[in-house]
């Protein structure tokens, strides 16, 4: 396993469309446990494999919290095949978009269709946190970003901001003391 960058905003690459994976091989789920390692490190509870600079449809979640053991997901290829009615309301930040959090509305429950660890074809229906965590990741599988759920004023600012640290060589990093981890979701 080996610890990975995380690319930030304004990164081109955060905007790529990612390629689905043809075979859950051994390049995969060293990819797979390398993901783990940076998102437990970052701390987050879900991490989308673009965001380590590989455009390939891959996401690691895990919502268990300090004091329970891991509870690691593998979601390989997943494709949400229907969404709730309901919407929810959850306070998102993103490990790509450090120290930057905002209100998003999304559907309270989907369905999604995946490959696990192993190749093999799943199914689950999600609902709360995991429901958001799976639509936020899945949205970076598809180039799109939280902030992209915000109005555009806010979006602007946010962008403006990070293209200016950018230029100045400054690249934030979620702060480690931050005992929300759930606010890192990917």
């Amino acid at each position: 396993m080996a610890l990975r960058d995380i690319i930030v905003l304004p990164d081109a690459r955060l905007r790529l469309v990612s390629e689905p994976v043809k075979a859950v091989d051994a390049e995969i789920r060293a990819l797979v446990d390398d993901m783990f390692e940076t998102m437990y490190a970052a701390p987050g509870i879900g991490l989308a494999a673009i965001q380590v600079g590989v455009p390939r449809r891959v996401v690691t979640i895990d919502l268990a919290k300090k004091e329970e053991p891991p509870q690691p997901l593998v979601f390989i290829n997943p494709e949400i095949v229907s969404a709730a009615d309901e919407k929810s309301v959850y306070e998102e930040g993103c490990l790509s978009i450090p120290e930057y959090y905002e209100e998003v509305t999304r559907p309270v429950a989907v369905k999604v269709k995946f490959l696990d660890r192993d190749g093999k074809a799943q199914e689950i229906d999600a609902s709360g946190l995991l429901a958001t965590c799976l639509q936020h990741e899945i949205d970076h599988l598809n180039g799109v970003l939280f902030i992209d759920h915000i109005s555009k004023l806010k979006r602007e600012m946010v962008v403006k901001k990070f293209k200016k640290a950018a230029r100045r060589g400054e690249h934030p990093k979620p702060k480690v003391e931050d005992d929300k981890p759930s606010h890192h979701i990917g």
